[in-house]
């Protein structure tokens, strides 16, 4: 692994503005990859991103932004995909040919809709990619704790210790604490899982649940995420530790979250599609719902949080009601 490997940041969001700001304060160059023009000519004139983190100050003489993907990937030694789950196959398509030849690392909480599995799996099913080429970035950390400089704390997942090594190095600052993990299978899927719950406690807050109900949701979250990754991936693992359970915490919890915020406006009554068109952002839970239920019932595995989110967003249920039902089977 060379101390010196290039690297390129693919997408434009909050998480990816916010891996730019901390990246670029470890390194001499850094390639971003965003596809709006005008965002670009913003950021180049005023040092920061104009939909994203706003307040957050970007060294632009260290960062090398362009709207060619192909371009900004050919010239990285490891790429960084940034991108919202729901996009990531239609934007990285042109990289075809080239992946496979690259150190990837994965900041994506959410599966690829296409094809049901984890970025992982995507790209080396699809790419190539081995999996000791590849990593990801986990929480527990919101995007704009880490633009706020509030202490914060990452994971980084690989089977590669070179590269989680390297990664974890170029994400460190006084405000970043990093742990390092080999069990990517099982990081990827709780970092996807976590937003279905989070989903859950958005719509509970918002039907007047309180806190005793919350530390019940919360506790049976923990214990429905820990079947379901023994049942893909039958590892032994602590589901403990802050790349499962405290992402899951900081999601359920903070008010930065974007699948909770997503869940209170269902709570309050806007359909699924009202709720996500006034969203902003994208919440990965919404995608990560339907296809983790497939999993589910595939690897008979008792989840009935995901599966009441999964009737409120897909079948159209009451949340009232679902919720009703859901409490009387939490212990």
């Amino acid at each position: 692994m060379k101390k010196n490997s290039s690297i390129a940041i693919l997408g434009s969001g909050s998480w990816a503005t916010a891996l730019v700001k901390l990246i670029s304060q470890n390194c001499d160059s850094l390639g971003w990859w965003i596809r709006d023009e005008a965002s670009i000519i913003h950021i180049e004139l005023h040092q920061h991103n104009p939909k994203y983190l706003t307040d957050a100050e970007l060294d632009i003489d260290k960062i090398n932004i362009d709207s060619d993907i192909l371009k900004i990937a050919m010239n990285a030694d490891i790429l960084i995909l940034a991108i919202p789950s729901a996009y990531v196959v239609d934007a990285i398509s042109p990289l075809k040919k080239i992946i496979k030849d690259k150190l990837v690392i994965s900041a994506i909480k959410g599966i690829v809709p296409e094809t049901h599995q984890t970025v992982g799996d995507y790209l080396h099913s699809e790419f190539n990619l081995t999996y000791n080429d590849f990593g990801a970035i986990l929480g527990p950390c919101h995007a704009e704790e880490v633009a706020l400089e509030r202490l914060s704390y990452l994971t980084v997942a690989s089977q590669n210790k070179g590269l989680s090594k390297l990664i974890s190095k170029k994400l460190g600052s006084a405000n970043i604490q990093t742990n390092r993990t080999e069990d990517i299978h099982g990081a990827e899927y709780a970092s996807i899982l976590k937003n279905i719950y989070a989903l859950a406690a958005g719509i509970s807050q918002s039907l007047g649940y309180g806190d005793n109900f919350q530390a019940v949701l919360v506790s049976n979250s923990i214990r429905e995420m820990k079947r379901f990754i023994k049942a893909v991936s039958p590892l032994k693992r602590d589901i403990s530790k802050t790349a499962y359970s405290g992402d899951l915490f900081v999601t359920m919890y903070s008010p930065f979250s974007r699948n909770r915020t997503l869940g209170g406006l269902i709570g309050k009554g806007y359909t699924v599609r009202s709720a996500i068109l006034e969203m902003s952002m994208v919440a990965e839970g919404y995608f990560a719902t339907k296809h983790i239920r497939g999993i589910k019932k595939s690897k008979n595995v008792k989840m009935p949080i995901a599966s009441a989110v999964y009737k409120i967003l897909y079948d159209e249920k009451s949340p009232k009601k679902v919720l009703q039902e859901l409490s009387e089977k939490l212990s």
